[in-house]
Parts: C-alpha cells; sequence; structure tokens
C-alpha cells in the first residue's frame, strides 16, 4: 500500500486552483496518496501547531510558531503587491481613528493579525472570526472595523463598507518587498527528498491548473462560498502569480523580513533553523 501524506489547504479559489491537479490525480504523486483536507487558513494554522499535518498552507506569521516541526517550501504560496488585508468600516474613518476602536480579525495567528499589530493603528479589542464572517460583523455593527482578506477586497464596497487602511500597501511603502500572507509548510522530519518532490508536483498542479482551466474551474466554482465568477477569477489572478510557482530570492526575503517583524514585535528570538528546505 502507498504511504499517505496529510495535505491541507484553504477553499479559497488561488489555493483549490493550485491544487485541483494533484487533487484529481491528474498530477501523479506516486509513490504517495494524499489524503486531502480543504478548511480556513487558521484552522490550517492550529493543526499546523499541533503537528497534524504533514504538507499544509499556513500564514507566514504562524510559521514563527511552527519553525521547530515544519519549513517552507517554494512553490504554492501567497505573495505578491497589491494584494494585502484591508481594514474596513461602515463610516468613514481614518487609519488614527482605529486605536481604541473594536475590530475584527480572520485569526490571531493569520499575517493579516499580524500586519495590523505591526502598523501600530490599532491597540483596541480585537474580536476573531472566520474571515467570511467579518464583513457581515462589521455591517451589523458588531464591531466598528474589520480586517478583510482574500475575495473581500473586491466586495467590500458592495455591502456598503468603506475602507480604512490598506495593510498590504502600508507593507510595501515600509519595506519595498512583496508582502507574504501565505506558504506551504511540510513537516521537517519528513527530509529535504519528500520537500523537493512536494515542491515539484505542486508546481506541475499548478502548470496542470494553468493548462487545463476549463477542467480544474468547477473545482473552484464547488468551494468558492457562492463567489460570483468574475470575484473568483479577479481572485485568482491577483493571488496566483510568478511567486506562486517559486518564491525566488525576493519571494523568501521578504518572508524572512515578515518573520523578524514578527519576533521583533513578540519580544522573542527568531528560531536558529533554515527557513526553507533548500537552505
Amino acid at each position: 500500500m502507498s504511504p499517505v501524506l496529510t495535505l491541507g489547504y484553504s477553499p479559497c479559489p488561488n489555493d483549490t486552483f493550485i491544487f485541483r491537479g494533484l487533487a484529481s490525480g491528474r498530477v501523479s504523486t506516486d509513490p504517495y496518496r494524499l489524503d486531502i483536507t480543504l478548511a480556513d487558513v487558521e484552522w490550517l494554522n492550529r493543526q499546523a501547531t499541533a503537528g497534524a499535518l504533514d504538507i499544509t498552507k499556513v500564514s507566514i506569521y504562524a510559521m514563527l510558531h511552527l519553525l521547530e516541526t515544519y519549513w517552507l517550501i517554494g512553490s504554492g504560496g501567497a505573495i505578491g503587491r497589491g494584494c494585502g488585508p484591508l481594514v474596513v468600516a461602515r463610516e468613514p474613518l481614518s487609519p488614527q481613528d482605529l486605536l481604541t476602536r473594536s475590530v475584527a480579525i480572520p485569526g490571531r495567528m493569520t499575517t493579516a493579525n499580524l500586519l495590523l499589530q505591526l502598523s501600530g493603528f490599532h491597540r483596541g479589542p480585537l474580536r476573531e472570526m472566520v474571515f467570511d464572517q467579518v464583513m457581515p460583523a462589521v455591517v451589523r455593527g458588531d464591531v466598528d472595523a474589520g480586517v478583510i482578506i482574500h475575495e473581500g477586497r473586491f466586495t467590500y464596497a458592495a455591502h456598503g463598507l468603506m475602507k480604512v487602511l490598506d495593510l498590504g500597501a502600508w507593507w510595501e511603502r515600509q519595506t519595498g518587498l512583496p508582502l507574504p500572507l501565505g506558504g506551504i509548510a511540510v513537516k521537517r522530519e519528513l527530509g529535504a527528498r519528500v520537500a523537493f518532490f512536494i515542491e515539484e508536483r505542486i508546481r506541475e498542479s499548478l502548470f496542470f491548473a494553468r493548462t487545463h482551466q476549463e477542467e480544474v474551474w468547477p473545482y473552484v466554482h464547488e468551494h468558492a462560498r457562492e463567489m460570483a465568477p468574475i470575484v473568483i477569477r479577479k481572485h485568482i489572478e491577483m493571488f496566483v502569480n510568478d511567486y506562486s510557482d517559486e518564491a525566488g530570492e525576493e519571494g523568501q526575503g521578504a518572508v524572512r523580513a515578515l518573520l523578524r517583524a514578527a519576533a521583533r514585535q513578540q519580544n522573542r528570538p527568531m528560531p536558529d533553523l533554515p527557513l526553507f528546505w533548500n537552505e
């Protein structure tokens, strides 16, 4: 019987687009068999904290807490420019107005929450919830503002909400680097050979998606939480890019910069371990 590797990724269009080739078996993982779980990224972060998955999508921020168990591979991640989380509200607010307001976040371990803390614009109460509940909570008035991710960038105005702060643009202004939102983590105990194998298979799966979009689309749409087709396409165009194929020197540098900033913000040292499998 083939050995099993557990794999977790989110139902967001960028992940389902990238991983469809693997999920369908159109990209072979022989001699391994994949046991796949789709779940919200904060749930995946927590599963990784428990070491429950062999391979998983994680928030880059979460890697600060995962480096003893996981390292990152170069393919399949979410790194880019102009694609960061937004802070939105029902009424016109300046970033300075956020300081003591209640803000909904899509998870404590998300890169979105880290960016909010690094920006220094907020020191008030946080309400943690699943990412697709943030905008409804702001609309209802349960919180004063919310940090939205994924397709929220394209839909918040239709809900009557206004942008307060673009956290990705803030990061790019501060660092000149692309924003590393998420990456694919592989258990260190599996070894470099398996990490390289998975990196290559994900790269093949992405190539398959780009060259067989009509075959991939139903799977993406099935998991897109009733998202409009045009929003799905905008989501994929924004979050699936050259960095998804290979983080490269610039992408890896951005990951290191974000984790160093997170370590400083938490007043803790960076673990003295390779961050990527091939370092």
